[in-house]
């Protein structure tokens, strides 16, 4: 028999269960505001401090953007917006420090935005704007090798500027080379205009090579700025390697390391002797018109010449000499070039590329520097001492880094196939 509840309980009961249903649901907690809003943006600065500072009209490129978190903050994230080009940078001080890897861009605005943290752990951001200097004096940059080009395995890396650099070690470390084997190499200046990279030995036949120089917003000289960058990717090829002696009469060629042929020669007779040293293949050509001595006179002459490849600004050839073919192998007949059989001239001829080593040795008289790609002049002790930061270059496929010469692995190397050998222009 139901019993039924007075209608006061039914009521109180309906109440009790809508109060258990709703304590199920956890009451909602007002938070402190100050925990979520954003901060000011002076007081992220305090945390997240951004140089250039906003505002910057005329912000000196070469020093790049800084981040740094302080009193007690902590750096997340930086990125930077630019119409210029893109700006990489990385951490440091135990990733309290961002810094921008490279020169920003000369006239340019740039829009930087830290993350992080406050001393209390709350989210910050900070933020800057600011435009970079649009220089009065700018210096232009150019590279010999062309784009896509193949050159021997002695073949520098040739940078001219149209204006005297004296900041060499910010011109040095703003650029960079990317190969597909490993190299060891460095800078090395030539006056004030003239910037080679060399490696150590001749660079591995077959090697893609990349430069790129980061020279846009470099001070190069108090005042005058790089205001572009220069990229430009080449190839090594075969390893071609010619070695002449002035008193064995004879020139061997090396092709992949190893002797592929032997000719006979003729050099420079005594009064016009073929100079010493380890040069670089420059030029050739079929035929060229070589002219010298006084008109008029029994030196005089004027001939056209066939295989003809050249290896001094002054005027020195490997080329074919028809008419000293009795004296190759014997007698140094010739005003200073290397008279070769005409068959074997062509052979030499359809190998030869800019850059191929080529040495002369045993004669009476010295190579001059820059008598052609004279790079190879020096050892690679001396090399190291033209370069304005004093440092080696270590290059592989991700690219390059400075490096202490103490750090590197011993050479083995060896010339003639390997590298030159050091002092090489001295006569013998």
């Amino acid at each position: 028999m139901r019993r039924r509840l007075p209608a006061a309980a039914l009521a109180a009961a309906v109440c009790l269960l809508a109060a258990a249903c709703q304590s199920s649901t956890p009451a909602a907690i007002q938070l402190n505001p100050t925990s979520v809003a954003p901060k000011s943006a002076q007081a992220a600065a305090k945390y997240l401090a951004i140089t250039p500072a906003p505002g910057t009209k005329d912000a000196n490129p070469a020093d790049g953007i800084t981040v740094s978190a302080r009193n007690g903050g902590k750096l997340g994230n930086v990125s930077v917006h630019t119409s210029g080009g893109a700006v990489t940078g990385s951490l440091s001080g135990g990733g309290d420090h961002w810094h921008s890897t490279w020169t920003l861009d000369t006239g340019q605005s740039y829009t930087v935005t830290a993350t992080g943290t406050d001393a209390q752990g709350h989210p910050v951001t900070s933020t800057s704007t600011f435009t970079t200097l649009t220089p009065s004096t700018a210096f232009h940059t150019s590279i010999y090798e062309g784009q896509g080009a193949t050159y021997g395995v002695g073949m520098p890396i040739m940078l001219s500027f149209d204006h005297p650099i004296t900041n060499k070690a910010a011109v040095e470390r703003s650029l960079q080379v990317t190969t597909s084997k490993p190299v060891i190499g460095a800078w090395y200046w030539d006056g004030s205009q003239e910037l080679y990279f060399r490696p150590r030995d001749y660079w591995p036949a077959y090697t893609t090579v990349s430069f790129t120089g980061h020279l846009n917003g470099v001070e190069g000289a108090p005042g005058v700025y790089g205001v572009h960058d220069l990229t430009q990717t080449f190839s090594i090829g075969q390893s071609v390697i010619a070695v002449a002696s002035t008193t064995d009469y004879h020139t061997l060629i090396y092709v992949g390391g190893q002797v592929q042929y032997n000719w006979p020669i003729s050099t420079g007779r005594t009064t016009m002797p073929t100079p010493d040293g380890t040069y670089l293949t420059v030029e050739k050509s079929n035929p060229v018109r070589m002219i010298g001595g006084t008109k008029g006179t029994a030196g005089y002459y004027n001939e056209l010449v066939n295989w003809a490849v050249r290896f001094t600004y002054s005027g020195d050839y490997y080329h074919s000499a028809p008419w000293s073919v009795v004296d190759q192998g014997t007698t140094n007949v010739s005003h200073g070039c290397v008279n070769l059989p005409p068959e074997d001239a062509q052979i030499y001829y359809n190998m030869a590329i800019p850059g191929d080593p080529i040495t002369i040795t045993n004669s009476p008289k010295g190579g001059n520097w820059d008598d052609g790609w004279t790079q190879w002049f020096l050892g690679w002790s001396q090399f190291l001492q033209g370069s304005a930061t004093h440092m080696a270059v270590e290059a592989g496929p991700s690219g390059s880094k400075f490096v202490s010469p103490s750090s590197l692995p011993a050479d083995t190397a060896t010339a003639p196939v390997g590298t030159s050998t050091a002092g090489n222009y001295f006569a013998g």
